[in-house]
């Protein structure tokens, strides 16, 4: 690997360093390049003000490269949608009315000042 001396491991990239330049790739590919380099990626992120690490950049494009990134997309949206959100609710007893279970199982929505914060701002 150039710009690490022999027998040094590998640094993690930082992970708010790390969506820049996957952002930036992205971008690069939504422009029609289907394999960004580092140059390209890089002239993306200093337009914009960024200030470039050429060791974790050149990280990145290393491990991207040969790599369709529409696969990748699909590949960790699967990943994604095996993952568990939280544990699941318990279900009512079924000895009760229906109209009692329901209200059991619906407890009423709690007003807080984040929600109030990101009111416009749904992730899904």
């Amino acid at each position: 690997h150039r710009g690490r001396p022999r027998g040094e491991p590998l640094r993690p990239i930082h992970p708010s360093s790390l969506m820049k330049y996957v952002a930036a790739y992205l971008l690069a590919v939504l422009g029609g390049n289907e394999t960004p380099d580092s140059a390209a990626v890089t002239k993306i992120l200093t337009t914009a003000g960024v200030t470039i690490d050429a060791a974790e950049l050149e990280k990145l494009i290393s491990e991207l490269q040969g790599k369709n990134i529409a696969t990748l997309l699909e590949e960790g949206r699967a990943k994604l949608s095996n993952v568990s959100s939280g544990p699941a609710s318990a279900a009512p007893a079924a000895s009760g009315s229906a109209p009692a279970a329901a209200a059991a199982a619906a407890p009423a929505p709690e007003s807080s000042s984040s929600e109030e914060e990101m009111d416009g701002f749904d992730l899904f």
